[in-house]
């Protein structure tokens, strides 16, 4: 028989939501045309891929065995379809630098390989890397992607990047101050939203340890978009944000302070296909592993002791 590409993507992404509905809002189509679509494929294959009742959809054995093989499929076919392109594909989240740093550092040392980037959060990153959209991820790597695809991709630990709480401009200059001394700000969308994310699950996890509630302001996205809605508030709050951005609230006038009581830590892992490097991604691996070092990204400075969530 003759697979047909279209409906083996729609099989992945049916596979990665294991829901009919969010897989066909991924794809821009119905989700009854999405279904019918899968069963013919079943039908064309012979098996089953999906045993479904009304309210669970779960991956068969032979579906999780198709699925490693679809993967492999559409990076081939994504890599016949752009027989002479030298780049290397990078996503970047908003205006966080780690991603950019490394970019940079790959871009001298290999001037003439182009760096192809898109703005991407982790799970998407995450996604576009299984299926060969992307040659390299820079995420936070959640236990429910070691757990989901135990194999097929690496994963090394680049950064911890730690949070600072951002204050009010006017605000007394002070190194550290209380995580509970005012309200906690954050720029994520909460658990139940509709954009709830690998981030969102990160500070929710925070907000649980705090034993407090922090005031969600959705996610702006770049850094100006931040700003924008900082300047916009009047009552005394602090935001608890990345140092990427941190520092750049520092460079408008506004003051930022170590968290007291404890100092959040979020892990930045790069992650890559389990398969032969070409020379730009492996060029790519070495340029973020000398900057990890150099910058020493691994052993931030801190007041109280680190915390990342469970299985971070």
């Amino acid at each position: 028989m003759d697979l047909d590409l279209r409906s083996v993507r729609y099989f992945v992404a049916v596979a990665e939501e294991l829901h009919f509905g969010r897989a066909a809002a991924k794809l821009h189509i119905s989700q009854p045309a999405l279904s019918k679509q899968i069963r013919r494929l079943e039908s064309d294959l012979g098996f089953r891929l999906f045993a479904r009742d009304s309210r669970h959809v779960a991956l068969t054995a032979e579906g999780v065995r198709f699925l490693r093989d679809a993967r492999v499929l559409l990076a081939q076919a994504v890599r016949m379809t752009r027989p002479d392109d030298p780049g290397i594909r990078i996503a970047h989240i908003f205006d966080l630098d780690a991603s950019r740093i490394i970019a940079d550092a790959f871009s001298d040392r290999f001037p003439t390989v182009p760096v192809i980037a898109s703005s991407m959060d982790s799970q998407h990153q995450f996604d576009a890397l299984l299926n060969g959209l992307l040659d390299v991820a820079i995420i936070r790597v959640t236990p429910a992607m070691t757990a989901d695809h135990p194999g097929g991709w690496k994963h090394r630990l680049l950064r911890l990047e730690p949070f600072w709480l951002v204050g009010r401009p006017g605000d007394p200059p002070a190194e550290a101050v209380s995580l509970y001394d005012r309200p906690l700000e954050v720029f994520g969308d909460p658990t139940g939203s509709a954009l709830f994310n690998v981030h969102g699950q990160y500070l929710a996890a925070l907000e649980h340890r705090l034993s407090t509630s922090f005031r969600w302001l959705g996610n702006p996205g770049t850094f100006t978009q931040c700003l924008a809605r900082m300047r916009r508030s009047t009552d005394a709050a602090y935001l608890l944000e990345f140092e990427s951005y941190a520092l750049r609230y520092r460079q408008k006038g506004m003051p930022i302070h170590r968290p007291e009581e404890l100092q959040p830590l979020y892990p930045w892992s790069i992650a890559w296909r389990d398969e032969p490097l070409s020379p730009a991604v492996g060029g790519f691996l070495e340029a973020a592993a000398e900057q990890s070092a150099e910058r020493e990204w691994l052993y931030p400075e801190a007041v109280g002791p680190a915390w990342q969530p469970d299985g971070a």
